[in-house]
């Protein structure tokens, strides 16, 4: 039978769930790099055995571990035999690198300073917020940073470059940091199209490159932030989240900071689906393994107060790509209830009957092995939950 790998990033530490195709009873593993802020932890689809996860430390920095053998043992790409950092302590080699690049092919200077709050801030790596190994190579590895900038490593995450034509094409002065800093948080790689990428940024909107991210342009039109001086600007929306089905990669849905959205070209043009949402703010969004129309996210009650409605936890199913939403209540907590659910934490498998899976800052994984209709906690105590990733295990 088959079975499913949950990879959850925490404030303290990575976890590991794994269970069979009932979904029923679950091995846990961790803490992973315990007491280390684990942003994103996330396997690759070409070899399901390694996995990739995003350790960070206000005191040691940032620092990628890679997994050969499923999460069970962790190096650091790059380091030499005999020199490798514990899972607690510092590194201890000049490894996994980030460095921004300052030129352009043609000739250019790329902009090197922001601009907000008036001023002019110097362009700062801080640390990775995602993930995203290549749907074919194994050793091919995306990562998206804050400041907000898109990396490439090419061997496995020993050495990072930075695909500079995102922050050189025109837009970076403007970008502006959302609550959480200015993060490059979702990357979406075209199944159908190995050039196309998608990416967004917090708080700058989202992008496209039709050639293997060595050029971007916006695709944020159709969105509408009355936050900022332009409410229809270029850039400058704050968007929580993106995703798409692999069999319609030009149909992506987006939770911004205020408003649910759908785009069916690719991103030329995005149409606002909340409907009848009790709340358009939120964080999360995903899909359905098999059916491309059917939707998931969780409604938090404001930007102020990042908690569910009423104090009522509950995912939100559309069945028709958006508009139409229900809620899922069955098994989740519908009161005192103040948690939130982070843009990286919720995902979906691909076994018979689609799993969906999040987490919440309070600590507690979900998971449903029914599309959403029945939910469970597989583990209930864990430190705030930042992201969550599923593998479906031959």
């Amino acid at each position: 039978m088959s079975g499913v790998r949950v990879l959850v990033g925490t404030r303290k530490g990575a976890f590991i769930l794994t269970s069979d195709g009932k979904r029923e009873r679950w091995d846990v593993s961790g803490p992973h790099f315990a007491g280390w802020e684990v942003y994103h932890l996330k396997g690759s689809p070409a070899d399901p055995n390694r996995l990739f996860a995003s350790q960070c430390s206000g005191w040691f920095g940032q620092i990628i571990q890679r997994s050969d053998d499923g999460g069970k043992t962790w190096t650091q790409p790059g380091t030499p035999p005999g020199e490798q950092t514990t899972p607690q302590g510092a590194p201890k080699a000049e490894s996994n690198k980030f460095v921004y690049d300052t030129s352009s092919e043609t000739g250019k200077p790329l902009t090197t300073h922001q601009f907000f709050d008036g001023k002019q801030h110097p362009w700062e790596f801080k640390r990775v917020w995602h993930l995203e190994p290549s749907l074919s190579d194994p050793d091919t590895v995306y990562a998206g940073v804050e400041d907000a900038a898109l990396f490439r490593s090419k061997d496995g995450g020993k050495s990072w470059q930075e695909l500079s034509g995102l922050r050189g094409h025109g837009t970076g002065p403007k970008w502006q940091p959302g609550a959480g800093g200015m993060c490059l948080h979702t990357i979406l790689l075209d199944p159908s199209n190995p050039k196309r990428m998608f990416v967004a940024i917090s708080a700058a909107g989202a992008f496209r490159s039709d050639d293997a991210g060595e050029t971007w342009r916006p695709i944020n039109r159709g969105l509408k932030s009355q936050y900022i001086p332009d409410p229809e600007a270029e850039v400058g929306h704050c968007v929580h989240h993106i995703a798409m089905h692999r069999s319609r990669p030009g149909v992506l849905f987006m939770q911004k900071h205020w408003d649910v959205m759908r785009t069916e070209n690719a991103g030329d043009l995005w149409q606002e689906v909340s409907g009848n949402l009790p709340t358009d703010f939120g964080f999360v969004v995903d899909v359905h393994a098999y059916e491309p129309e059917t939707v998931y996210v969780v409604p938090i009650k404001s930007d102020g107060e990042h908690f569910p409605p009423e104090g009522k936890l509950r995912v939100y199913r559309s069945r028709s790509g958006g508009n139409e939403w229900e809620a899922l209540t069955k098994g989740l907590p519908q009161r005192d209830c103040y948690v939130n659910v982070l843009r990286d934490a919720m995902a979906v498998d691909s076994l018979d009957k689609c799993g969906i899976y999040f987490g919440t800052t309070g600590g507690q994984v979900y998971c449903s092995p029914d599309a959403g209709n029945n939910w469970a906690p597989i583990v209930r105590d864990l430190p705030a939950v930042l992201s969550v990733e599923v593998q479906t295990l031959p």
